[in-house]
């Protein structure tokens, strides 16, 4: 009887929130579909009457519903339909500039939301900030124009601070003026199945994870201008927890996977599994803490990397952190595939990644910690790498003498970067400032002789190296160097 009570119990509630969650038409509101008419107020008006009348679905069919900065609130998703598409103004006071979450579609502390279908977001991006600049120009508005691009005010396509209970499904989102999406302190957030198209402007970043708890990204594609899938933590005080990347595609003009940069919290309990990185310019993976931030317990599985500037760099450094010690412990990172190029792999794209860090030939992976900061407890399990070799000694050189090795610089306080110390003496892996490091099934093959070896490690205590493989044209040369280093121990089976 007490069970058949409480399944009446459940269905009665279940009835209660599927009557009281309904699907509005975005035309009962007055929004228009012209793509000329700004609807900003209308749809406003829809989101916050569905919010207030137990929630719902707004939902868009075929059309161009222009708008400026509109508001998410409780219970309350946007569905976009197959042949809608969200347009932004170009008009940069359409949009809630003065706001540190400035975008096409805010929210904060709201719950239960989110945006679907198989519809477009098109934020405009180029147009609106052309359009901020001509103000800035103008002298309506107060930027100090980095490089003549605006520090700030540029609308993201999506912004959500501190919401819990988030979907982002099926969607496409484009053309964004800054970060395309950004999720601030979010907790329970689902995206899955979404493409990014966004090289429309400079700071594309495809999609951004900060200090957000029980995240999982899945089966979603991004093509950007910057970063394609970061994770940051902007608060000392907070921290990126619980997330999964799974089955993705990505191309940027910067890097494929990112932790950071700004790391000022940090990262605990990470997964990304089975995704794929191609014509990108920086590295595939790079995990840093420049900001006195954590990073621990990161697991990377079944990593494909084509056509990418460089596959895989650890850093910790001392930039912003305030006194604070950054850490990088217990990262596993396996089932590795990657190719690096000896040409520029984002040639041609309109917004390129910068000619920089030279002179210097192909930066092979890193791990690099600082003095008495060691990067610990990493496993490089299953791991294929393929360089180009052919490194040029009379174009950039650094050789495996103490000399050499001691002018390589700590470049605490620099932006982390694969390529920031210029040359490297290695052609395969760099490895300084580290502790218990595990390479075990690891395949470094060069397609031309390389005048340096494949691994020099520096300052690094307890190392194994298991069942190595070193591929190089006519190679006999010693391809594991070992540099005020202990507890060494190689070729084991």
């Amino acid at each position: 009887m007490k069970k058949l009570k409480s399944f009446t119990l459940l269905l009665i509630l279940f009835c209660f929130l599927n009557l009281s969650a309904k699907d509005y038409k975005a035309s009962m509101f007055g929004i228009k579909s012209n793509g000329t008419t700004l609807n900003t107020s209308a749809i406003q008006k829809a989101i916050d009457y569905i919010s207030e009348n137990g929630g719902g679905q707004l939902i868009f069919y075929v059309g161009r519903y222009l708008t400026g900065t509109i508001q998410l609130k409780s219970n309350v998703t946007i569905r976009l339909e197959e042949g809608a598409v969200l347009v932004g103004s170009t008009g940069i006071y359409d949009y809630n500039i003065n706001s540190p979450y400035c975008a096409l579609i805010s929210a904060e502390k709201q719950e239960n939301i989110g945006i679907t279908g198989k519809g477009v977001i098109d934020g405009q991006g180029r147009e609106v900030a052309n359009n901020l600049i001509d103000q800035v120009h103008n002298g309506i508005i107060m930027d100090e124009l980095k490089n003549d691009r605006p520090a700030t005010r540029r609308p993201s396509c999506i912004y959500l601070r501190e919401c819990k209970n988030v979907e982002i499904v099926g969607v496409v989102i484009k053309n964004a003026a800054f970060w395309v999406q950004t999720y601030d302190q979010c907790q329970n957030l689902k995206i899955d199945g979404i493409t990014v198209d966004s090289k429309a402007f400079w700071n594309n970043d495809g999609l951004d994870i900060v200090d957000c708890k029980d995240v999982k990204v899945t089966s979603s594609f991004f093509d950007c201008a910057d970063d394609a899938i970061c994770f940051k933590s902007h608060d000392a005080t907070k921290i990126c927890e619980n997330i999964e990347v799974r089955n993705c595609v990505a191309r940027s003009s910067a890097s494929g996977i990112k932790f950071g940069t700004v790391t000022s919290g940090g990262y605990k309990n990470f997964k990304i599994i089975n995704n794929k990185i191609y014509d990108t310019y920086r590295s595939a993976l790079t995990i840093a803490t420049p900001d006195g931030g954590v990073i621990e317990n990161i697991f990377v599985d079944s990593l494909y990397s084509y056509n990418t500037g460089n596959a895989i760099y650890l850093r910790i450094g001392a930039r912003w952190n305030n006194g604070r010690t950054g850490s990088m412990n217990n990262i596993t990172i396996q089932n590795v595939y990657a190719e690096v190029p000896k040409t520029k792999p984002d040639a041609g794209y309109e917004y390129e990644g910068p000619i920089e860090d030279l002179p210097r030939n192909i930066s092979p992976a890193s791990i690099v910690g600082l003095a008495g900061q060691d990067i610990t407890n990493v496993t490089l399990r299953n791991i294929q790498i393929v360089y180009p070799g052919g490194s040029n000694p009379n174009y950039a050189y650094r050789g495996i003498k103490p000399a050499d090795l001691d002018s390589i610089p700590e470049m605490a306080s620099a932006y982390p970067e694969f390529s920031q110390f210029k040359e490297l003496p290695a052609w395969g892996f760099y490895v300084r400032h580290a502790k218990n490091i595990i390479f075990e099934n690891v395949t470094l093959t060069v397609k031309a002789k390389d005048y340096r070896p494949a691994i020099v490690l520096n300052d690094v205590k307890d190392a194994t190296f298991y069942n190595m493989k070193y591929n190089e044209p006519g190679g006999v040369k010693k391809q594991l160097y070992i540099y005020k280093s202990t507890g060494i121990v190689q070729n084991k089976k």
